[in-house]
């Protein structure tokens, strides 16, 4: 099913737990994203969300990146609301956590499309062969949030799989 696009945007959000690269992500894709964070332990951490688009096949794609502390799950809750598809970043080097496991099964069941990226497959002990078998068989895209490495070729095909055919065409 392709998302109907009159207005030429659409609403990406993007989900994962604490530390996964999701500011990380969207930053590579708009260097001029929003963020908004907060210190945790010395650390920033993103405390409501990120907000950054690009723009693809003639389309302005908005992304929302949630936080990933379980506290925060109200906000995930309201950046859901009237999404497009959603995009899970998984730490390869860390697996795939229950939550993130349940995530996945919710899209599922609700029919949101939804791509996982692989992240930080530049690292040592990254297994993005793993994630992909702890997701039952997910396509899995490695990507390096912090070198840019496959970024958007990932966000490419997943956009591409969003759109009819006739969006594609320039």
């Amino acid at each position: 099913m392709y998302v109907q696009m009159e207005d030429r945007r659409l609403k990406i959000v993007v989900f994962g737990t604490h530390g996964a690269g999701k500011s990380t992500f969207i930053q590579c894709l708009d260097p001029g994203a929003r963020h908004i964070e907060a210190l945790e332990a010395d650390e920033p951490t993103t405390v409501s969300m990120d907000f950054g688009r690009v723009h693809l096949f003639r389309h302005t794609i908005y992304l929302f990146g949630t936080p990933g502390q379980e506290r925060f799950e109200f906000v995930r809750t309201i950046l859901s609301r009237g999404m497009d598809g959603a995009i899970v970043v998984v730490d390869a080097t860390a697996g795939v956590d229950e939550n993130t496991y349940n995530l996945c099964v919710w899209l599922k069941g609700k029919g949101i499309p939804f791509a996982v990226l692989a992240n930080k497959c530049d690292c040592q002990g990254a297994n993005p062969a793993g994630v992909a078998a702890e997701l039952d068989g997910a396509t899995v895209h490695p990507i390096s949030a912090q070198k840019g490495t496959n970024v958007l070729p990932a966000l490419e095909t997943f956009v591409r799989g969003l759109l009819s055919p006739e969006a594609l065409i320039p």
